[in-house]
This record gives C-alpha cells, sequence and structure tokens, in this order.
C-alpha cells in the first residue's frame, strides 16, 4: 500500500506539473500524455503505478519489454505501450507485435524493416520520427536536413507517421530545441511532438509537446 501511496503522490505531483504548463501555453492538459518510462524498472516496481490506473508506459529495449509487459498485460487491461529507444531493425518484428507506437524511426534500413513487419503481421502502428536535434554524434535520430526525405519514404513504404521526436543536448536550456523540432512538426503537417523528460517536460508542453517520457520523476532514483 505504501507503494502505490508513492506512486499516487508522484503522479499527481506530475499531473499538477502539466496542468500548470498546458495553462500557461493555454493548451488543455489532456493533450500532453505523459508516458511512464519503465525502463530497468522490474514488474514489482511498475505494479504501483498501475495500480494507481495509469495505462501508458515506455521502454527504450524490445528485449526487456518482452520480457515482463505481457505478463503485466494479462493482469491490467488496456496498457498502451511505446518503444521509446534505438531500433534494430532485425527487432522490427518483435517491436511491431510487441508495442503500440514506435518513437525512434530514424534511417531508411528500419522503414524498410517496420513495414515489411507490418504487413507480415497485419498490425499497423504509429511511428515517430527521431530527430538528432542538437546534431550530437553520440545520439541516434535522422539529420535535420533529412528530415522530410525521410517522411516521405516512411509514408510511401505505408507507414503511419505520428510526429516527431527528439532528445536534447543536456545541461543546456532545451527550449530552442523544442521549439525547433516543433517547426520541423508543422512544416510536415505533422501532430505528434514526443518530447521533454523528467527535467524539461513543462518546457515541452509549452511548445507543444503531445507525448511527454518521465521516468525518474515518477518511479524514484535508481538503486
Amino acid at each position: 500500500m505504501t507503494q502505490m501511496t508513492e506512486s499516487n503522490e508522484r503522479l499527481n505531483a506530475i499531473q499538477k506539473q502539466i496542468a500548470k504548463a498546458a495553462k500557461q501555453a493555454q493548451r488543455k492538459a489532456e493533450d500532453a500524455r505523459l508516458i511512464a518510462i519503465s525502463k530497468t524498472r522490474s514488474a514489482d516496481e511498475i505494479r504501483p503505478l498501475l495500480d494507481t490506473g495509469h495505462r501508458l508506459f515506455g521502454e527504450n529495449r524490445v528485449q526487456e519489454a518482452a520480457a515482463k509487459w505481457p505478463a503485466l498485460r494479462d493482469e491490467y487491461d488496456d496498457v498502451e505501450l511505446h518503444l521509446v529507444g534505438q531500433l534494430q531493425s532485425n527487432k522490427a518484428e518483435d517491436a511491431v507485435a510487441l508495442f503500440d507506437a514506435v518513437h525512434s524511426l530514424d534511417r531508411p534500413s528500419l522503414i524498410k524493416a517496420l513495414a515489411k513487419a507490418m504487413d507480415k503481421l497485419d498490425r499497423h502502428i504509429p511511428c515517430y520520427v527521431q530527430v538528432n536535434i542538437g546534431e550530437e554524434s553520440q545520439k541516434g535520430g535522422c539529420a535535420i536536413a533529412d528530415v522530410p526525405s525521410l517522411i516521405a519514404s516512411a509514408r510511401s513504404a505505408g507507414l503511419e507517421v505520428a510526429g516527431l521526436m527528439c532528445v536534447p543536448p543536456s545541461a543546456v536550456n532545451p527550449a530552442p530545441y523544442f521549439a525547433l523540432l516543433a517547426k520541423l512538426a508543422k512544416d510536415s503537417d505533422l501532430p505528434g511532438l514526443s518530447m521533454g523528460m523528467s527535467g524539461d517536460f513543462e518546457s515541452a508542453i509549452k511548445l507543444g509537446a503531445t507525448y511527454i517520457r518521465v521516468g525518474t520523476a515518477l518511479f524514484g532514483e535508481r538503486a
């Protein structure tokens, strides 16, 4: 019960922050959906948040998600699971079978693999193009200049491109990067913006985020 109380308190605190940021931006709080990032968290750590009624979760790795989420989904109805980490092309079929959205579409080979997997499984899930918004060599995502052509390729392959995703550089003001992603999305007539994490989601909401990805602030510091 204590774990559920802590989860409730953390969730309520974040929901209040979401509502405040949305109000300041003259947006509805429900237009910025909260993805609880449960990577590296055990099923026992995840259950208290599920018990609060939260149903939207994100994972970074296909293999890790496959080890815990099928059983959790048997216990809890209506769970929505998003892949927010890098996806290897050879894991595309597993990802399509397990996840309800992919936030890390970043290259032509992955477009091909996902399209093939979706056709094979007859399961078509929305994808977000991940943009290397800070042009950092160590991060995934397509180059800013390649965004239009990658979107066009994905659409031609029959994928549903729902929006763009980014992870701004750390230790700098993220707002200009969120604003740039919003402009790129608008230029391509994309409604979805997956941006903002535990430390900067309020800024992301003010700049149009439709999905924010929060882990530590919901689950606490990792052991």
